[in-house]
This record gives C-alpha cells, sequence and structure tokens, in this order.
C-alpha cells in the first residue's frame, strides 16, 4: 500500500536504480527521471562489458579502497554490503564468480545480465520511470519543492535523490547536471577531476604496440626523485596514446598532475624472475639460436610486437649475430626487460575516466542518510559524491550502497 509521499530520482544508473526500487519497496509512490532510452548505460560498459559487480573483500577493505573520504562510507556499506548485492543478483537469477583480487562477475560474464535484474527488481517495486531530462531541481525555504523536467512540466515531491553521476563517458548520460542542482541548492563542488583513466606517454613506440596487451607484468611508478608512488601487478594494454588496462587504471589514482612531468611509468615485464635469474635464461636462449641473428633470437621472451621495440631501445644491430653479442649488451637487454620506462606525459579527458573525482561536499552529507544539511528531504547518491575507489568493484559497490541508504532514508 502506497503512503502518499512522493519521491523523484534522478538518473537511471545504478544508484539511481537501486535508490528507487528501494524506496518504492517502502510503499512510496517513486518516480525515476531518466534522460536516456534505456536504464544502466554506464553499467553495461563497466569491466569491459564484464561488469565488475562489487569485491569480496570486508566492509573496512571497501573503505581502504577509497582513497577520498572512505570514512563517510561506512554507514552505506554496513547498511547494504557486498554480499547483499550478490544476494540480490542471485534473487534475479545472475549467479556470481570472484576472479583474482576478489573482484566478483557474473558468471556469465554479461553486464546485461545485472542491468536486467536491476531493471526486474525496478519493475517489481511499482516504481514508475519517466523518460524526461530533469532540467533544475527547486527548493524553498530550506525544503525540496519540485523537478522541472524538460517536457512534463513541473514534478512536486516530498522528496529528491540526485544521482546523475560524474563527468566520464557523458554518452551514457553523466554530464554534469547533478553539480549544477546541488551548486544551485546552495551545496560545495569539490572541483571534479578524472580518476581511473589511462595514461598518455612523450614516447612515441607505445603507438607501434597499439592493441597489445601484456599479462602478470608489474609496474612501479616514479616520482621526479625517484620515490616510488605506486606498484601493482597484472595486465595492461597500449593504445595510440600510451597505455591504459587495470594496472594502469589503478596507477592514474595515485599521480596528481602529471603534466609537471613529474612521474615516469617503469614496467617489470618478467616479475617472477630476479635479474641473476633472467641473465641466466637470456643466456639460455642465445644459446639456443646462437647461429641466428638478433632479430630472430627474442621469440621465447617477448610478444613477436615487442622485438623490435626492444632491439630498438637496447641500440643493438637487429642484424648481429647473437654469438657476436658482449656480455654488456646482454645486461642491457636484461635491464630493459625488468625496467622498461616512459614518460607519463598527461591523463587522458576526463569524458574517458572510469569515474570522476570531486563532487558534492561530503562535509555537507549527513553519511547515515545520504541526505543534505542545507535542504530537507534532498538526497545524493553514487559518483555525483565526493568519493571514489580503486579499480576492483569498489565503485559499483558505492553506487548500490549509496543509492540504497538514500532510498531508505528518503
Amino acid at each position: 500500500m502506497r503512503s502518499g509521499k512522493k519521491i523523484a530520482v534522478i538518473g537511471g544508473g545504478a544508484a539511481g536504480m537501486m535508490a528507487a526500487a528501494t524506496a518504492a519497496n517502502r510503499g512510496l509512490e517513486v518516480y525515476l527521471i531518466e534522460k536516456n532510452r534505456r536504464l544502466g548505460q554506464k553499467v553495461l560498459i563497466t569491466g569491459k562489458g564484464r561488469c565488475n559487480i562489487t569485491n569480496g573483500t570486508d566492509i573496512q577493505g571497501f573503505v581502504d579502497n577509497v582513497p577520498v573520504n572512505g570514512r563517510f562510507l561506512y554507514s552505506a556499506f554496513n547498511a547494504f554490503s557486498n554480499w547483499d548485492t550478490v544476494a540480490m543478483l542471485e534473487d534475479f537469477g545472475v549467479p556470481i564468480k570472484i576472479e583474482r583480487g576478489n573482484r566478483i562477475f557474473p558468471k556469465s560474464d554479461r553486464a546485461k545480465d545485472v542491468v536486467y535484474a536491476m531493471t526486474e527488481r525496478l519493475k517489481r517495486s511499482g516504481a514508475h520511470i519517466v523518460q524526461d531530462e530533469a532540467k533544475a531541481v527547486v527548493s524553498k525555504d530550506g525544503c525540496v519543492s519540485y523537478v522541472e523536467l524538460q517536457n512534463n512540466g513541473k514534478l512536486y515531491v516530498d522528496s529528491i535523490i540526485v544521482a546523475t553521476g560524474g563527468l566520464s563517458y557523458p554518452k551514457t548520460g553523466s554530464t554534469g547536471d547533478g553539480y549544477r542542482f546541488a551548486r544551485e541548492n546552495g551545496h560545495t563542488i569539490v572541483k571534479p577531476e578524472p580518476a581511473l583513466i589511462p595514461l598518455e606517454i612523450y614516447e612515441n613506440w607505445p603507438k607501434e604496440l597499439q592493441g597489445l596487451t601484456l599479462k602478470n607484468i608489474k609496474i612501479k611508478v616514479l616520482d621526479n626523485k625517484e620515490k616510488s608512488v605506486y606498484e601493482d601487478f597484472g595486465e595492461m594494454l597500449f593504445t595510440h596514446f600510451g597505455v591504459s588496462g587495470p594496472v594502469i587504471l589503478s596507477a592514474s589514482s595515485y599521480i596528481k598532475k602529471p603534466q609537471e612531468n613529474r612521474y615516469k611509468l617503469r614496467i617489470d615485464l618478467k616479475p617472477a624472475l630476479s635479474i641473476e635469474t633472467l641473465d641466466n635464461r637470456v643466456q639460455r636462449d642465445f644459446g639456443k639460436y646462437s647461429r641466428k641473428i638478433f632479430s630472430n633470437a627474442l621469440d621465447d621472451l617477448l610478444p613477436r610486437a615487442m622485438i623490435p621495440i626492444i632491439i630498438n631501445l637496447s641500440q643493438i644491430s637487429p642484424v648481429k649475430e647473437v654469438n657476436q653479442i658482449t656480455r654488456e649488451e646482454r645486461l642491457r637487454i636484461v635491464h630493459l626487460l625488468k625496467a622498461l620506462e616512459l614518460s607519463i606525459k598527461s591523463f587522458r579527458p576526463i569524458k574517458e575516466a572510469i569515474v570522476t573525482a570531486g563532487g558534492v561536499s561530503t562535509d555537507e552529507i549527513d553519511p547515515k542518510t545520504m541526505e543534505s544539511r542545507l535542504i530537507n528531504g534532498l538526497y545524493f547518491a553514487g559518483e555525483l559524491i565526493d568519493v571514489n575507489g580503486y579499480t576492483g568493484g569498489f565503485n559499483l559497490q558505492i553506487a548500490f550502497s549509496t543509492g540504497y541508504l538514500a532510498g531508505s532514508s528518503c
């Protein structure tokens, strides 16, 4: 039975769908406003379409993996945990699996299954889906009043949950509208910055490796004083502008103002081998290919596309016979394999970020309810808030947890 209280939720992503269904399941009259033709547009592209739903760590692990304002999320994570997310999806026929780093994915590897489950939950809750664009959030005398819609006039409500996302992937609808709604209602917006974003590189040779994925490598990000600011093990990708992939996206969260030539990236192509062990391996390969030229002696060590790059960087002639390579030259090759360096130029544009850092200041939001401290009945959820996590399912869980808490509290 409906209570007569009317709620507007702006944004049909993970946070908005969660908030709307949760509020509607409490008997509230809920209107989910979404300007896209489909719900969950950004969820569909997460994890390269596989959807890293959440992570298998504990609550403290989640807080530790949110480098900005992680403590603000304790109540949200406790209200709706990672295992609540798993149970919700499994109830709607989406079994899960756990991969390296406790990353949790749908067993099907299909993000659309997650969106389908959330859409079904929303429909069953009785929430109304309004395909329209919110143009303004209007409050009077310190309380919310109505949402002004582009095509359907004014929607008068008792509470408004803003879950419009940040500035990343604007084609999915994240165009920064929520920042304006918050600012027009007196809120402080911490400057939006890209987070979890690919890196542009000064060197040209990564372009020649565009599309090449390196697995089981180790990276280290060093500042201009040779101090390590981040290390990781996993997978990376070369692109036409530089580098991307999981370890690169994670590393980007630790990099500040890369345009000032402050950082370089060091790649260990053979992290399982010590320098001595790798040198012995190279010597064995050179013995095996002793009658060949240098360019034909690295097939067992490297992906074929990388061989010309390493040869060029080693400054050894590609036609030099392997049995003529000196110890000094061989050690130069070993060094390249263990410490291949690139100079970080800049982040890619913010529209390519996985998530946006910055947003509505957490000082102005009650962490126990997600309600504004400035406007009664105004709530925020998801990426719009000044919180962001590392890769590994943490950001989607932030959306689920804050959306649930807002929907439970409004």
